[in-house]
């Protein structure tokens, strides 16, 4: 793979990605980085946002099989049908983003999570998003990549980055979202909390240190 021919014309508007919390457009065809002590509930929140019962609304999850960190079924099932997660452990470090990027470059998923325990460099990016642009090519929808890294994240030449922390209460459920990187927007942070019917709704509030 050609990993020069990746520039930033090749993001084009008309790929429709998927939309996180009912506000954010992920753009698709490409890779992004989710992050934080919570960053699994994150990539869930944005799997809900795929209201399709077709196969393609199945979601590719990634992870070490040697990594204690697992997704608990029953909390799942608060955001997500269990029964849309297609789990695939592989038993070797470099098998983890080989598997990403045959699932993107497939087109099959519309949404593919790899759950790793460190950020990935930058060629190893740069090949995820050419691979999700063929399968853009090959089937007519746009995958969309989300890597899952621990703490602030770092993956380098990633769509965007988002951190989700915990900040709950003794009334309620509550998180910190923040907005690390995209290209076409600003810094920022929201708070979530559950709103009617249990759904995760956010407003914005100014933080001076992110400014």
């Amino acid at each position: 793979m050609d990993i020069t021919k990746l520039t930033r014309a090749s993001h084009r508007q008309d790929r429709p990605g998927l939309r996180l919390l009912d506000r954010f457009d992920l753009a698709g065809g490409r890779a992004h980085e989710f992050c934080g002590h919570t960053r699994r509930r994150l990539a869930l929140w944005l799997a809900a946002s795929d209201t399709h019962t077709d196969i393609a609304s199945q979601i590719l999850w990634i992870r070490p099989d040697w990594h204690p960190d697992a997704l608990h079924l029953a909390g799942v099932q608060r955001e997500i049908d269990p029964s849309r997660l297609i789990f695939v452990e592989c038993c070797r470090p470099g098998d983890l983003l080989w598997c990403m990027e045959e699932a993107l470059r497939g087109g099959l998923n519309r949404l593919v999570v790899l759950d790793l325990p460190e950020p990935p460099g930058l060629t190893p990016v740069r090949r995820l998003h050419l691979a999700a642009e063929a399968g853009f090519e090959k089937t007519g929808r746009a995958p969309v990549g989300v890597i899952l890294t621990p703490g602030d994240g770092g993956a380098a030449g990633v769509e965007s980055r988002w951190q989700l922390m915990p900040n709950h209460t003794d009334e309620a459920e509550r998180w910190r979202l923040s907005r690390l990187r995209a290209r076409t927007a600003p810094v920022a942070e929201w708070s979530v909390a559950r709103g009617r019917g249990g759904v995760p709704q956010l407003t914005k509030f100014p933080v001076p240190e992110l400014a």
